[in-house]
């Protein structure tokens, strides 16, 4: 198989095997296999490419990122599992193929999530070389909170009561800021202290360009979402198109329009293009990230 040289491929290819390393097949075996099924051989790995584009923005040593790399998907993989359930969003297609509970069964669906998301805990808590003790407790806490009640879950919840109701852009914006952006965000500040100099007043001043940033491209991603579930396809898409439109979910055409929608996709690009302005050519993968972003089709 012919190597890809483009640096986003070439991280996505390599938290694949990292994945598939770490998640390894044990006892008892069809929770494992739903654990690898749920995460394994799918998905674009924004959220680890992030933490892997982030370390090039700071010049961070590769090894010293893997482990948030993984530890970002398997939480984001778990979120996933839940989120379609019948007790959640109820869908049955995702990444082109039967969701966890529809493979396997309902229950085993919840385990395997609740073995991702504690994996990924553990996973950062081993000692990793070149972090110290007092950045691995910052990444752990950025995590933990981003995927909580502060985070990830708090957008679930506040998207689960908006369901069949009319409510305003600054509450679907509130919404997709933590249910979306969140995780997104972590994948860039835990990167950032993934290296020694992560304490100085310069390394300060960067993580607060790069979450202007991560927070943009975070709502970026879900206006695209809510537009593609618009205008994209099932086959396309993985997942069952306008699914939003039938389950009577808030987005951001139906509350402000296509044409609005699509300007707001845009301005969020140029603003996370414009929170990178002071970084040179070592944050390009950062740029292209954005503009993948906005143009994706999927």
């Amino acid at each position: 198989m012919e190597l890809s040289n483009n640096p986003r491929e070439l991280y996505q290819e390599r938290i694949e095997q990292i994945l598939d390393s770490v998640l390894l097949i044990q006892n008892p075996e069809y929770l494992s296999e739903a654990m690898r099924y749920s995460i394994l051989g799918g998905g674009k790995r924004i959220r680890a490419i992030l933490v892997y584009a982030t370390g090039e923005a700071l010049k961070t040593k590769l090894d010293t990122l893997d482990s948030a790399a993984a530890a970002i998907e398997m939480l984001h993989a778990y979120s996933l599992v839940h989120d379609d359930l019948p007790c959640m969003d109820d869908d049955d297609l995702r990444r082109g193929k039967p969701t966890t509970h529809i493979a396997f069964d309902e229950a085993t669906a919840v385990l395997a999530g609740d073995a991702l998301q504690t994996s990924a805990f553990e996973l950062l808590s081993e000692p990793t070389d070149g972090i110290c003790a007092e950045n691995q407790l910052k990444i752990l806490n950025i995590l933990a909170t981003a995927s909580g009640v502060n985070g990830m879950v708090k957008g679930q919840a506040i998207d689960l009561a908006a369901v069949g109701k009319t409510i305003s852009e600054s509450e679907l914006e509130e919404m997709h800021l933590n249910k979306t952006g969140a995780l997104i965000k972590a994948s860039v500040l835990m990167a950032s202290y993934c290296n020694s100099n992560s304490d100085s007043a310069i390394a300060e001043a960067q993580r607060v360009k790069l979450a202007d940033y991560a927070t943009a491209i975070g709502l970026a991603f879900q206006v695209q979402d809510d537009i593609l579930d618009i205008q994209s396809d099932t086959q396309t898409l993985g997942k069952q198109q306008g699914a939003d439109i039938a389950a009577g979910k808030p987005t951001y055409p139906s509350i402000i329009g296509m044409e609005a929608a699509k300007k707001k996709l845009f301005n969020l690009h140029d603003k996370a293009l414009h929170s990178l302005k002071e970084f040179g050519h070592e944050a390009d993968l950062l740029r292209e990230i954005a503009d993948f972003i906005v143009k994706r089709i999927a």
